[in-house]
């Protein structure tokens, strides 16, 4: 076998064969040089496919050994700097050195003699006849192939010759043509180039058929699709990408950055796939975008890193809150036992108490002392276990619940959640929302809530929940048995007027813009305002009502008129009206027929009297709108007074 040297040109995506004539792009600085080389000798060039079409510089070991000795049959350079080149190939031959590497491959070869196969053999024959039949099949079924290859067939008696010039024309893909490049067998290459035709034939069947299935029911919105999926292509084979294509591109790119857990990363990119393949105008591809935008939007693993400094955390308590100390104790207690041990589950707290005593607020007071973010839900009248869990997302408008809504607006997986007014959850048919918070509130439960939406495991035992409720009665048992309760009793009219002077009033002139007037509240004012005008057990009204003196106030200073800049006794009844309340004042001397009661619920303490006469009988008899209580209290004073009457007797 004679062997040469001469210059390789390495090509990618194509295998060139003997007696295949086609036009080359030449851009690669080496391969040019490479073909500078060849034709100021003998226009011989080696062709040979390199193994990963990306490379930009390939090595000797990523390039196959065996490829085509072609000849240049002319060169044009153009304006990019490129060269489109003519090349014929000639013979096959197998690379057996580098001879040189830079600046460009220059290789030995050795030629590869091939025997020739007789066609006249009944088997290569009959092997040749079924090599013809499947070309004129595929050609009557719509392939782009040469009608001269059936004259080559013809006129050629060998039979690696032909198997060569029907593999160069069939459309192969790099890998298939290698193989039968590298084949030296002409019996084996018939074989596989019949292999390959039967394959062919076959996809050609099945896609005409899909199509003519199409054709017949092909509505006017699928030959949109169709026509779509056609620019699509075009504009990937251009490089132009749509705005679909930078949709998904960025949320992938979302996805890839963002921290969260295995499981919901796989499911995830699993989701995405399948909007990938589906068409923009389907109804479902909506519903997914939306659904990943939710997962990329969810905070799996972002949290906020918590204050442990107890000094600051009571400060900010004792700011924003008169009183309060035992709750303040247990929120530092929680704060010590936290930074002792790391791995603490969040405990679950519940303030029950009347409306306005500053269980939402002291809330917000625990999320800013711990430097945490706060988020709030409002759970009166909620019916709908939905709600809590969300929507599946088979649903129309579905949407996930509560807790991963208000855990997005917070953007941390560590926030102070308020759950107010969990005595005021209802039930339906719909399901029961109290059920739905058992998994949430369950320390040993929530590491893997599941929202119906998301359907995702997410980790709750970061976020410090803490429950309001006015009434403990109303909470069902198994939700109670959650919670760890403290009592937020009413405010008595001392702790009242410190409340006032402390908070409610400097907010209010504030809002009033008042702050800089020097506008003063007198404690004998305030008093007036909570005895006589309010009937609560927290400070609601009382700031709705200093509220309103501030602005009567304003109104002055807006018309440029005299202000009062110390609130007097008068100057309350001008701005609020007469006293909706007198209280009873005890009696300084016992009076016969009155009897001094004392009233207390959570709204505060009342003095009453009580109108007593004594008739014959043995019995009481009580008269009026009683209570219970009441009942019970005389009952019991009857009992005490009766043998201190019977002994005088």
């Amino acid at each position: 076998m004679s062997t040469s040297v001469m210059p390789l040109l390495p090509v990618r995506d194509i295998v060139v064969f003997p007696y295949m004539i086609l036009p080359l792009f030449v851009g690669r600085d080496n391969s040019i040089k490479a073909v500078e080389e060849a034709l100021e000798g003998n226009r011989l060039v080696f062709l040979s496919a390199q193994k990963n079409m990306l490379d930009e510089a390939p090595t000797p070991d990523q390039i196959y050994e065996t490829g085509t000795v072609a000849m240049i049959v002319r060169m044009k350079k153009l304006p990019d700097g490129r060269a489109k080149v003519l090349i014929q190939g000639m013979h096959k031959a197998v690379i057996k050195s580098f001879e040189q590497t830079d600046p460009f491959f220059k290789v030995k070869v050795e030629n590869i003699e091939e025997k020739e196969l007789d066609v006249s053999n009944p088997e290569i024959s009959a092997l040749m006849r079924n090599i013809r039949e499947q070309i004129e099949k595929i050609v009557a079924m719509g392939k782009l192939l040469s009608p001269d290859i059936l004259v080559v067939m013809d006129e050629i008696k060998d039979g690696s010759k032909i198997a060569d010039i029907i593999a160069a024309n069939i459309g192969l893909n790099a890998q298939d043509a290698q193989q039968i490049l590298e084949q030296t067998d002409p019996l084996k290459k018939l074989y596989k180039v019949n292999e390959h035709l039967l394959k062919e034939a076959e996809i050609i069947s099945l896609q005409n058929k899909i199509n003519n299935m199409a054709k017949d029911e092909m509505t006017r919105a699928q030959k949109e699709y169709f026509l779509k999926e056609q620019m699509k292509a075009i504009k990937s084979e251009l490089g132009d990408n749509d705005g679909k294509n930078e949709d998904m591109s960025d949320i992938r790119r979302k996805l890839t950055e963002i921290k969260m857990p295995e499981e919901v990363k796989i499911e995830a990119f699993k989701q995405l796939d399948r909007l990938e393949r589906m068409h923009p105008d389907a109804s479902e591809s909506a519903v997914l975008r939306t659904y990943l935008e939710w997962i990329t939007e969810t905070p799996w693993m972002i949290n906020s890193e918590d204050n442990m400094d107890l000094e600051h955390a009571k400060k900010i308590l004792d700011e924003d809150h008169y009183d309060l100390e035992e709750i303040k104790e247990r929120i530092i207690e929680h704060l010590a036992v936290s930074k002792l041990n790391k791995k603490i589950k969040g405990p679950i707290l519940c303030f029950v108490g009347a409306p306005g005593v500053g269980k939402t607020s002291l809330g917000k007071s625990i999320a800013r002392a711990l430097g945490r973010k706060f988020v709030r839900i409002s759970l009166g009248g909620v019916k709908d276990e939905a709600e809590i869990r969300g929507h599946r997302r088979t649903y129309v408008g579905a949407m996930p619940g509560k807790i991963i809504q208000s855990l997005k607006q917070a953007g941390t997986n560590n926030p102070v959640f308020v759950l107010d007014e969990i005595d005021k959850l209802g039930a339906d048919f719909k399901g029961d929302p109290s059920s739905a918070l058992l998994e949430v509130l369950d320390p040993e439960q929530n590491f893997s809530f599941r929202d119906h939406y998301m359907n995702l495991p997410f980790d709750l035992t970061n976020v410090m929940f803490i429950a309001t409720a006015n009434m403990w009665d109303t909470i069902p048992p198994a939700l109670r048995d959650r919670m760890e309760t403290i009592n937020l009793s009413g405010y008595t009219s001392e702790e009242k007027i410190k409340i006032a002077q402390k908070h409610l009033i400097p907010k209010q002139l504030n809002e009033n813009g008042l702050e800089n007037k020097n506008i003063k509240f007198t404690d004998k004012v305030l008093l007036k305002i909570i005895t006589q005008y309010t009937k609560e057990a927290g400070v609601r009204t009382l700031e709705r009502l200093i509220g309103k003196i501030c602005r009567k106030t304003a109104k002055l200073i807006a018309t440029d008129k005299n202000f009062p800049e110390k609130i007097t006794p008068q100057l309350v009844e001008k701005y609020l009206g007469c006293p909706l309340y007198i209280s009873e004042e005890k009696n300084v001397s016992d009076e016969i027929g009155i009897s001094t009661g004392l009233a207390w619920t959570q709204y505060g303490g009342e003095i009453l009297m009580i109108e007593v006469a004594s008739s014959k009988g043995s019995g009481l008899k009580m008269t009026g709108n009683l209570g219970e209580v009441m009942k019970e209290s005389a009952t019991t004073a009857l009992s005490y007074v009766r043998p201190w009457h019977s002994s005088m007797v």
